[in-house]
Parts: structure tokens; sequence; C-alpha cells
């Protein structure tokens, strides 16, 4: 039997313990398994992309155990009612192949993304950084304002997104949160007004094509911009001279997947930038100085994932009701009879249950 999490099984994961905690004991996680960075077989993600969007795979393994997370991408499926983002994920025992949990990863990693997200700025952005930019109001808005509210305390967010029923819904969203409450939401009406006066800028748009959210004159000195969205080949949202500006330090996950899918794709191969993983191990700083601008250009790996699995398999563990399991694996007296165990006479009987 192979543990099962489902959308009602992430939800009352999630209500258990806060959204906001929940993304900082998930953020702490993936910091722990970044500090051993060299433990992991990492390899690119690999994608099959479509005129309307992309479906990937995303496998790692430390040697202990593996995972892997399916994710498609199609920005058009709104208009038919179906989400943007959808994932499920596996973790496995390495020792024996056998699956120990499968899992839905839509909302996951909504809040895996918002929790990376978050920890990348409490390492890269200044200490005082209060005010966040927040452009592309769709789906990852709720996730990310509350993220960073919970890590770094977030006192003002300046939201704009082009559709302003997106907009719309956010801010009666965050009205809704009992975290949120106490901080100051603002309706911008360009993306350059909401970046004026902000410390932190995140963009999350969902356009597949070579789009500039941002361009120099939205920068200033100390900014800490978080890149979100350009996570696929020929999809960006920074003007490349943003990247290229003097003082200016550019931080990856996985530094041969981000040449492909994230903003730095539209720079030379030997541009400069930084892995994650050396940031948190401290053999290079997320921040040189306080006027530098940092920026996060996160596309998303699977390292982030493989914690995920694993830290909702501990939550799961630990519930005394509620933990379901399903038949996704044959259990037969004789292993060497798949035939005679599943199909023949002496099959086994279904079993679909409720762990308890």
């Amino acid at each position: 039997m192979v543990d099962y999490i489902g959308i009602e099984d992430i939800r009352r994961l999630v209500e258990t313990l806060g959204t906001g905690e929940f993304i900082a004991r998930l953020a702490q996680q993936i910091e722990d398994d970044y500090r051993r960075w060299d433990e992991f077989e990492k390899c690119p993600r690999l994608a099959n992309h479509s005129p309307v969007g992309v479906i990937e795979l995303m496998p790692i393994t430390d040697g202990r155990q593996y995972t892997f997370k399916y994710v498609n991408g199609h920005p058009q499926n709104t208009a038919r009612g179906l989400l943007t983002v959808t994932a499920f994920g596996v973790l496995a025992d390495v020792d024996t192949g056998y699956p120990l949990l499968l899992s839905e990863l839509t909302v996951t990693t909504a809040l895996r993304t918002a929790a990376m997200s978050a920890l990348a700025a409490r390492w890269m952005a200044r200490e005082d950084s209060r005010v966040m930019a927040l452009i592309g109001n769709g789906s990852q808005g709720e996730f990310q304002a509350i993220g960073f509210r919970r890590l770094l305390g977030i006192e003002e967010l300046r939201l704009f997104d082009v559709d302003p029923l997106a907009t719309a819904k956010l801010v009666r969203n965050l009205e809704s949160i009992p975290e949120m409450s106490g901080v100051k939401v603002t309706r911008a009406s360009s993306a350059s007004d909401a970046c004026r006066g902000a410390d932190i800028v995140t963009t999350v748009t969902a356009d597949k094509r070579n789009a500039i959210i941002l361009t120099p004159p939205m920068v200033r000195p100390g900014m800490h911009l978080n890149a979100v969205g350009g996570d696929c080949p020929g999809k960006t949202e920074l003007h490349p001279d943003i990247l290229r500006r003097p003082g200016t330090r550019v931080v990856v996950e996985y530094e041969p997947q981000s040449r492909i899918e994230g903003e730095i794709q539209q720079l030379e191969h030997d541009f400069p930038v930084v892995e994650f993983a050396n940031v948190v191990r401290g053999s290079t700083p997320g921040r040189g100085g306080r006027d530098e601008v940092t920026i996060f250009d996160s596309v998303g790996f699977a390292l982030e994932d493989y914690s995920a699995l694993r830290f909702l398999h501990s939550l799961l563990l630990e519930e005394r009701s509620g933990r379901r399991q399903i038949d996704l694996v044959p259990d037969l007296d004789d292993p060497k009879d798949l035939y005679g165990g599943t199909l023949g006479q002496g099959r086994m009987r279904p079993r679909l249950r409720a762990a308890g």
C-alpha cells in the first residue's frame, strides 16, 4: 500500500499548521536540503513543448530517496476554465524502487514556490525590506504574499496585473487571510507604479513569451528582484539590461537548467551567476552591499519538490487519523507470480483503505 495525498488531504495538512507556518517549515526543509547540494544527482528537467504550453518531468535523488514531479504550464487554459499549472509527484525508496507516496503537487507547487521565493529573499534582500511589489496577481499571488509576510515581515504590498479582475481577486482573498491583517495593500496603475518605493519586486506572470515586465528605469539601488514567471525557453520577464546592470548579483537554483529556462537565457553563456546552494552554505554572500541589486532568477528546481514531498510524507506519518493509502503496487504472496497473484484465480483482493 502506498500513501496518498489528494486535494482534500493537502487542504487538511495545511489548515492544521496554518498556511504561513506550513510555508515557513517547508522553507526550512528546502534550505536544509540545499545545504547538502553535493549529495544529489541532478539534471535539468525534461520538457516537451507545444505551441500552447509545456509538460515537464522533474527527477532527483540523493541515493536514498528518489522523487519526480509531473507538471504542466498552459497559460491559455484559464480561458477554458482550466488551471494554468497542474502537478503530481512520487516519493520512492531507492533500495527497493517502491513508491512511498503519491501526492498532488498542484497546490503544493504553489506553496513551495512561495517558500523558495521568500527563502531566497531572506538571504538576498536587505534586512529592512518591508514593501513588496507583486506584478502578476494570478494563482501564485496569495502564496507569495503569505510567504513574504511570514519570512520577511512585509508590511505593504503594491499590486499590479494587466487583468484588473485578477487584482480584485487577490485583494479579496488577502482581506480574508488572518495572517495578512495589518498589511497595507495598494492597487497600482502600472508595473512602474507598483515598483515605486518597493524594496522587493516579485514578477510572476504567465505568458509564454519573451515579455518585458520590468525595465531598467524601474529598478533602483538596493532592490531585490524575485523573477518567478520566466521559467521555460522563450519565456522571460526582465529586460536583459537589468541583469547586466553594474552592481547586480544574479542567483539561480541550478545553473544548467537556468541557462535554458531562466532570465539568463537572454544573455551570453558565460554570464556570471551564483547558485543558491553556495549562498546557504556560506561560500558566496547573497548580497554584497546595501546598494547592490540582487536578482533571484527562479525557474523551480526538482530539489524543492523533493523537499516538499519529504515534508508532506513526514506530516502524513505524524497523523493519527486521516492518512490514506492506495493499492498502486501489487502485494503478492509469491513475488515471482505476478499473473497468478493479480489476474489468475488466486489473485489478490483489491485494497483501498484509510490507514489507521
